[in-house]
């Protein structure tokens, strides 16, 4: 009996192009679902130096292509071929739009005054009905801004609204990223919590469910938006959208031994929304056998909500030595760094200790030890609690 391998198809899209007039690509990957599951697009290295995301999707790739696939899943790596080539000697910058000096990923499209005109034209339409017809309304949305906008769009712009463009075709949307260096955590919607548990991730980052210019914002929030309209009529809609920014540890590198573990943690989420059933269709002597199934990972789940999550900047010059662990609680007073000031010695204090008031959960560090008096140090959770 003949081994079964999904097919993946792969085509090119050009996002832009440069002065010289070389073409801005980026690799799209696809995988048709065999039913009307839930559809899922997944995107890596909007930030240059963010790049085990491409790792993730490798491995995505790998065991997509054994698995039962029910939903249309859509990966895209180099999602930035801007920002992943931005380097400055050995280091990749890639962050920030060198031109306008904005975020990449502050870059994408929202137009809340899309939702009340059609709760008004749409309201007695079928569930099925409006999640197509509003689909195509984001879909005509963003069309309007790549072809029709007078004023033009930056570089940035128009590389996030195309990613965007094929991330409105689908119910999922997972953004992959990294911190500077980073414990793995997760930016869940706040109405999403419950799929939380669902990644095996420790740390869960609970956001408004507003825009804030993020792609799982720009993603989740007009279908957010359109629930609570419906809603405040009459009439609650399950409509089964949610977006999740994963943060997969630090930029700079890649290990493709833990990018499987993410990957897993990836298809757990997938399987829990019925994209893809965890069963392989093939085993080593070409018969069908069953694989382990997809269940998320025995730990504890730590959240806070993103206004508790706080940045640490430093209270003066100097090199750091970084102490406290990633992910584990700190207690009041304990110390987050020392801070190495050679200047002073001989004839003053040379090693400062810095801690805080109250308990903790240290989740990134600046990459550099040597920082400068204000220099962001630590993001922590601060109000934490498991989930």
């Amino acid at each position: 009996m003949t081994k079964t391998i999904n097919q993946v198809t792969k085509s090119v899209l050009n996002v832009g192009e440069m002065a010289s007039g070389a073409k801005l690509t980026v690799p799209v990957y696809h995988f048709a679902g065999q039913s009307d599951a839930p559809s899922v697009y997944i995107q890596a290295n909007m930030h240059g130096a963010e790049v085990q995301g491409n790792a993730v999707i490798y491995q995505l790739l790998e065991q997509l292509r054994n698995l039962h696939i029910l939903g249309d899943i859509t990966l895209v790596p180099y999602a930035n071929p801007v920002g992943c080539n931005h380097k400055n000697g050995e280091y990749t910058l890639g962050r920030f739009d060198p031109i306008t000096g904005v975020n990449w990923n502050r870059m994408y499209h929202h137009n809340p005054d899309l939702v009340v005109p059609f709760v008004q034209d749409n309201f007695d339409a079928s569930e099925q009905e409006i999640k197509a017809k509003f689909k195509q309304v984001l879909l005509d949305d963003i069309d309007q801004q790549l072809d029709h906008n007078m004023y033009g769009l930056t570089t940035g712009q128009r590389i996030a609204y195309q990613l965007q463009k094929m991330a409105h075709q689908a119910d999922l949307v997972l953004d992959l990223h990294t911190g500077p260096i980073s414990s793995k955590h997760l930016y869940c919607p706040e109405y999403a919590r419950a799929s939380a548990s669902y990644f095996n991730i420790e740390h869960t980052l609970l956001i408004p469910n507003e825009f804030d210019g993020a792609l799982d914002e720009a993603t989740f929030c007009p279908w957010w938006s359109l629930a609570q309209a419906y809603a405040a009529k009459g009439r609650p809609l399950v409509l089964n959208k949610e977006s999740f920014t994963v943060e997969l540890g630090s930029q700079e590198q890649i290990d493709l031994d833990v990018a499987l573990d993410d990957a897993n943690s990836v298809l757990t989420y997938l399987s829990y929304k019925g994209v893809i059933k965890g069963v392989s269709k093939g085993a080593n002597n070409g018969a069908d056998s069953t694989s382990e199934q997809f269940v998320p990972a025995p730990m504890t789940r730590f959240a806070c909500y993103l206004k508790d999550y706080k940045a640490f900047c430093s209270p003066m010059g100097g090199m750091v030595d970084y102490l406290a662990e990633f992910g584990v609680p700190l207690p009041a007073g304990e110390p987050l760094a020392r801070i190495l000031r050679m200047d002073n010695y001989g004839d003053g204090d040379a090693l400062h200790y810095i801690s805080l008031d109250k308990e903790v959960i240290p989740i990134l560090h600046f990459a550099s030890a040597s920082v400068n008096q204000g220099t962001e140090l630590y993001k922590v959770f601060t109000e934490f609690f498991t989930l």
